[in-house]
């Protein structure tokens, strides 16, 4: 194999094949009909788009990059979202003409990480100074999290996914991780890749990633869906029943790579089987109140601490 054949097969799928037109992107109609009249009209609008990790949002920003030929640059706010970044990379790019004449871009990736005390602000006499040739994306996960001013400068667009959206959208994207591994040439069997897609709706990158990595065992069958976070959670709830802290807390620290939100949902799943019934109410409300914090907190991993010790202390376990 050669060296550029090595590249290429160790370029990551989400990346690899990242949906390049607003038409192939996996959303209902309704979600893609506005991206498709500002490709049409060739105008872009300053944009807020929102929703739950792994849905499309920063493709979507670079598919109409991409589309209507505008020179972008894009800035990972969970790294660069302060107000020297501001204050050098992007007015540095928004400030100069482009060569094409096209309309510049400056996607704001993660923008509920950036400060809401000077970067936000900041931004909101940026985008009226450099109104003229320059544009503004802004992505997160948490709109609540971005000032009010924003909203009102921005078009808001929430990527959410009602019950009817999900069985079409799950079938598309089924047929598209299919021709994914058929172009890489790997096994798979359909009815454990359509378990896992329906599981992890609609988080795409999540479900691109898991199928990237358990490809290196060969194939795509039964066993990825015993190799995602649920099976760590019998070991968790163990540590809970017998009030090991110390367990719990190495278990948060080994799985801080997985989203809070994901977190918080695969116990809710589990509540059933594990708690005894009377202790179900109370473990709901616990985890609604920490979910909800977790738009809010500055560190995701005590706040999943605090909720996990919160359930040791007032649940029974079976």
């Amino acid at each position: 194999m050669n060296e550029i054949e090595t590249t290429k097969d160790q370029f990551l799928f989400v990346e690899k094949y990242r949906p390049q037109k607003i038409k192939d992107c996996v959303l209902p109609e309704r979600l893609k009909e506005p991206f498709e009249k500002m490709v049409l009209s060739g105008e872009l609008q300053n944009l807020l788009l929102s929703g739950g990790p792994g849905c499309g949002k920063t493709t979507v920003a670079k598919a109409l990059c991409l589309e209507m030929g505008c020179d972008s640059i894009i800035i990972n706010c969970s790294e660069d979202g302060n107000i020297d970044t501001l204050r050098t990379k992007i007015r540095n790019f928004a400030s100069t003409i482009s060569l094409s004449g096209s309309k510049k871009v400056v996607i704001l990736d993660e923008f509920d990480y950036s400060n809401p005390n000077s970067m936000q602000p900041a931004l909101r006499g940026f985008m009226e100074e450099f109104s003229k040739n320059c544009r503004f994306i802004l992505t997160c996960n948490y709109k609540n999290k971005v000032i009010s001013p924003l909203h009102s400068r921005c078009t808001v667009i929430d990527f959410t996914f009602n019950k009817q959206d999900k069985p079409e959208l799950c079938n598309q994207f089924f047929e598209r991780c299919k021709s994914i591994l058929e172009n890489e040439k790997i096994p798979y069997d359909e009815k454990s890749l359509a378990k896992f897609i329906v599981k992890y709706f609609p988080d795409f990158r999540r479900i691109l990633n898991e199928l990237q990595k358990q490809s290196l065992t060969g194939n795509i069958n039964e066993s990825i869906l015993s190799n995602v976070i649920n099976d760590k959670l019998t070991s968790l709830f163990g540590y809970m029943k017998k009030r090991d802290f110390t367990s719990v807390r190495k278990w948060v620290t080994e799985n801080s790579d997985n989203d809070s939100i994901l977190i918080f949902r695969s116990i809710f799943d589990l509540l059933m089987d594990k708690l005894e019934e009377s202790s179900v109410p109370t473990a709901i409300l616990i985890l609604a109140e920490y979910q909800y914090k977790a738009a809010f907190v500055a560190d995701p991993e005590i706040n999943i601490s605090a909720c996990l010790v919160h359930l040791m202390m007032e649940t029974k376990f079976k």
